[in-house]
């Protein structure tokens, strides 16, 4: 009975999350949550969730408990579906613009 109850807590485990076994500065097993589906990033490649720290470069990603590393490649089920950029002086994260400011700045009233 033992046995059947750690299984399936271990099976819980995995499926929400990731075990990783650190190289030689780690002590042990590391759960490293996965991302969530869209990513925003600001003008620097660091996402910060659930106590770690994230990575990303050249279209992959590695996780770390502090921002100066050691950093390990993060598993690519762990990946979010989408990464989006933050551009400069939006203030709407999607990317969208609004007409009516642009053309007031201009000069020109839009109805």
């Amino acid at each position: 009975m033992k046995r059947i109850f750690l299984a399936v807590l271990l099976a819980a485990i995995m499926l929400s999350a990731c075990v990783v076994v650190p190289g030689r500065r780690g002590h042990g097993v590391v759960v490293v949550p996965p991302l969530p589906p869209i990513v925003v990033l600001e003008e620097e490649p660091y996402y910060y969730h659930s106590g770690y720290y994230y990575y990303y470069q050249n279209d992959g990603w590695s996780y770390s408990k502090s921002r100066r590393g050691p950093w390990v490649e993060l598993p690519r089920d762990h990946y979010p579906k989408e990464v989006r950029f933050k551009e400069r002086g939006r203030s709407d994260e999607r990317g969208r613009s609004d007409e009516r400011d642009r053309g007031l700045k201009r000069g020109h009233d839009k109805d």
